[in-house]
Parts: structure tokens; C-alpha cells; sequence
């Protein structure tokens, strides 16, 4: 799905991350570990095209990262689902709508993609909290609301930036319990924490 070979990336002229090879393959499941500042969102941004490669080979779904446009890298977000470190929402929208982000803006929001966000609310325990306002939850409710946003359009590959950073243990469980049924479904996983627990 997602191939590194001897990547190279960094800021400012400055490298992060040098010599990364590695390969994700499809219903695989990853914990990319270290503390702050090794790179582990840089390294996320590069299997989302956020960020480009300096130098090495970085390849999505068959296709050499150098050769996507535009339109291409609109295609590839649809396969990969990416639940951010500060989830962030538009405040002016309630949860649902939040979640259903990337089918309207995806041209994919119809009645039956309608169901499957009620169905991503139930499962993540926010039916009850799907016309409240991003401001109104609590951070383990943002958390599970932007897992269910990453997933609502059934990528191929889930990539969480910490995504038990900002929550307590009771709540980390059940987010990752959420990820590892998705695992089961047959999704690619990969947890970016510097939490070794």
C-alpha cells in the first residue's frame, strides 16, 4: 500500500528523517514509537503527501509520489484515513456533520453514506452527542469523533497521530479498541505515540 525506500525528508534544509525504509502492507498493524521531535508526524505526513520525500523513493498504492498531481493526491486521501493530533473540526458544525465532511467534500454524501455516519456514531458511543458542537466535548468525545471522520469514507490505511495523547487511560483503551476492530475489518493500522504503554 504504502512503500519508504531510503526516504529522506526535512525542514528548513534541515533533515528529520534520513534513510526510512519500510513497507505497509494491506491489514497490517503498527505502532510507530519515540519521543517528541523523532518525527513521527513527519513520517505520517509523508504516507499522506503532506509532506514530499528530499530524496529516496516513497510510493502509494502502486504510484510513485513524484508523478501525483493534484487531483491524484485528492484521490490517495480517500484511501487513507488520518486522525490528527488536535482533531481538528469545524466549530460551526455539529458532530455528525463533522464526521460527514469527507463525503460532501468528496462528492460521496448520499442517503446511504448518511447511514453509515449514524452507524460510525453508534460505534464510537457518540449517537448522543451527534448535534452537539465541537466545543461541547469532552477530549476522549473529539478523539472518538475524529476516528470516526477518518474512517467514514472506508479508507484502505488508518494513520493516528497520538491519538490517546490527550486522554486518560480508560478512554486510550477503548480508542484503541475501536482501532483494532478496524484492523480485524481488514484496515492497515498505524499508531504514531511516544506513550510505550
Amino acid at each position: 500500500m504504502i512503500e519508504l525506500e531510503g526516504v529522506e525528508c526535512g525542514y528548513g534544509g534541515r533533515p528529520l528523517l534520513s534513510g526510512v525504509t519500510v513497507t505497509l502492507q494491506p491489514g497490517s498493524f503498527h505502532f510507530l514509537t519515540g519521543p517528541s521531535g523523532a518525527g513521527k508526524t513527519s513520517f505520517l505526513r509523508l504516507c499522506y503527501l503532506a509532506l514530499r520525500p528530499t530524496s529516496g523513493r516513497l510510493s502509494l498504492f502502486g504510484q510513485d509520489a513524484t508523478r501525483i498531481d493534484r487531483n491524484g493526491v485528492a484521490a490517495i486521501r480517500q484511501r487513507v484515513g488520518v486522525v490528527l493530533q488536535d482533531c481538528l473540526f469545524l466549530v460551526h458544525l455539529p458532530v455528525a456533520e463533522n464526521v460527514a465532511l469527507p463525503l460532501a467534500v468528496s462528492g460521496r454524501d448520499d442517503p446511504a453514506r448518511r447511514q453509515d455516519v449514524a452507524d460510525l456514531l453508534s460505534w464510537t458511543g457518540l449517537m448522543a452527542r451527534a448535534d452537539a458542537f465541537p466545543l461541547e466535548l469532552s477530549g476522549g468525545e473529539r478523539q472518538r469523533a475524529a476516528l470516526a471522520r477518518a474512517v467514514v469514507g472506508s479508507p484502505d490505511i488508518i494513520l493516528a497521530d497520538e491519538p490517546t495523547g490527550n486522554i486518560d487511560w480508560e478512554m486510550s483503551l477503548k480508542l484503541l479498541q475501536l482501532l483494532v476492530e478496524l484492523n480485524r475489518l481488514g484496515k492497515a493500522v498505524v499508531i504514531a505515540t511516544h506513550d510505550m504503554n
